[in-house]
This record gives C-alpha cells, sequence and structure tokens, in this order.
C-alpha cells in the first residue's frame, strides 16, 4: 500500500514566519510584500523578522522555527560583484537555511536571489505569482500542510 500526503493551499491554522533580509531592500521589500500578501490570502498568520544581510537569515530562520513557525520564508537578494564574496554569501546562506529546515523538521523555503545582474533580481521581485516571494510562500504552506498530513496519517 502507498500513502501519498501532498500539501494543499489551505494555510489557516498555521503560522508562518518570513525571515528577510535589508540588505538590497528595494529588492527585498518587493519580496516579502509577495510572500505576505499569499501567506494571508492562504489564511496563514504572519511574523516577519528582518536582519542585515544573507547571511544572517539561518539564525533569524532558527528563531522563528524556535517561536512555534509551522513554516519560514527566508528573503533576500544577493548580486554577483567583482570578488569571490559573492560565492561565500550564496553557499553560506543556503547552505544554513537547508540546516535549519534538517535541524527544526520546519519547512524553510528559498527566496534568496542569487543573481549576476540587479536587474534579474528585479524581475524575480515583480508583482504577481513569478514573484519569488510569492513562490516561496506557496511552497511553504504547501510542505507545512504535507508534513502535518504525515501526523495525522
Amino acid at each position: 500500500m502507498i500513502q501519498s500526503n501532498e500539501g494543499d493551499l489551505d494555510g489557516t491554522g498555521l503560522h508562518v514566519g518570513v525571515a528577510v533580509a535589508t540588505w538590497n531592500r528595494s529588492v527585498t521589500d518587493r519580496l516579502l510584500d509577495g510572500a505576505v500578501t499569499r501567506l494571508e490570502a492562504l489564511g496563514a498568520e504572519v511574523t516577519v523578522v528582518r536582519v542585515p544581510g544573507a547571511l544572517e537569515l539561518p539564525i533569524a530562520a532558527l528563531g522563528l522555527a524556535d517561536a512555534g513557525c509551522d513554516a519560514v520564508v527566508a528573503i533576500g537578494t544577493i548580486v554577483r560583484g567583482d570578488t569571490d564574496h559573492y560565492e561565500i554569501v550564496v553557499r553560506a546562506s543556503t547552505a544554513g537555511i537547508a540546516r535549519v529546515a534538517l535541524d527544526t523538521g520546519i519547512p524553510v523555503t528559498n527566496a534568496i536571489l542569487a543573481v549576476n545582474d540587479f536587474a534579474h533580481a528585479v524581475e524575480r521581485a515583480a508583482e504577481g505569482p513569478s514573484n519569488k516571494g510569492y513562490e516561496a510562500a506557496e511552497a511553504a504552506i504547501s510542505t507545512a500542510v504535507a508534513l502535518r498530513g504525515l501526523d495525522a496519517g
């Protein structure tokens, strides 16, 4: 017998944390708007924590998970420059949020944009369903609901 759990997009009763970096705020604020708009439309309660940059997102995600959030959305924007700093920040921030998810069992979705050009970040933060914050919000709800279904089964 096969048991299958697929999360729907009903966020009723879920508390979702959003960790958002203020670095490149003109983009991260738009990603945040997309995430919060979608989370609220799906019925979730939302808590937002702002931190300086992408390197601080994992500890913010951990704080939100420890505070009782059912899922976390991590939002940041990293734009490639002329140094290796880009590679370091991308790897550390994404590995950090993955570790939080695995260590806590709480879904942490990735809306950390890693782009070669600032214009690419602006495109991914456009209003509507292609907004990467919006997409990460849906993934957070869907994953939390799927995992909750395991408890019920």
